[in-house]
């Protein structure tokens, strides 16, 4: 069984390095693409919490498109938010934590502690902050979602999801070796 792709893989989409810039749903501000989404579509947040699951389980994942490196490190990224959610008391505090994580500095594409400089171009001149801003509001919008879809209407994280926390898509993680999230 193949790995899910992303459906926004398009050539006219606009990138940063080799990452898609795409429209988000989202209420963070940041520079996605202002492009109204009607709640039927998916963005590639949605792509990223319906497809985490069957994805997590793969070593290998073949790129189709720049919107597949996007999901990829969404995907490393919700990762990430999973360990730190099981550790969260109640949903608030999840909401707190998830903003806490969001926001923390992380490496880019072609710096020393990003774990997948081989498949993803280092961005150049002012990229490089647009790239982190971008990624920021990503992580921020992903974190908010992941809080309803492991919380739902409940104060305890769903032990269907948390049970995913020892999982690395692709044997790898975000976080920098020896590093607590």
């Amino acid at each position: 069984m193949p790995a899910y792709h992303s459906k926004l893989n398009n050539d006219d989409t606009p990138v940063i390095g080799n990452i898609a810039f795409l429209p988000i749903r989202t209420t963070v501000k940041g520079p996605a693409p202002r492009t109204v989404l009607s709640e039927s579509e998916e963005d590639i947040i949605d792509e990223t919490l319906n497809y985490f699951k069957a994805n997590v389980f793969f070593k290998n994942y073949e790129i189709k498109g720049t919107a597949d490196r996007l999901l990829i490190y969404l995907t490393l990224y919700a990762t990430d938010c999973i360990v730190k959610l099981q550790k969260s008391p109640n949903k608030n505090q999840a909401l707190k934590d998830m903003y806490s994580l969001a926001i923390s500095r992380f490496s880019l594409p072609g710096e020393a502690g990003f774990p997948l400089n081989a498949v993803y171009a280092k961005p150049q001149g002012n990229d490089v902050e647009k790239m982190r801003s971008y990624l920021t509001q990503c992580r921020q919008e992903l974190g908010q979602r992941m809080v309803e879809k492991v919380f739902g209407n409940s104060d305890t994280p769903s032990k269907w999801w948390t049970c995913f926390s020892r999982r690395k898509f692709m044997d790898k993680t975000l976080t920098p070796l020896g590093q607590q999230i």
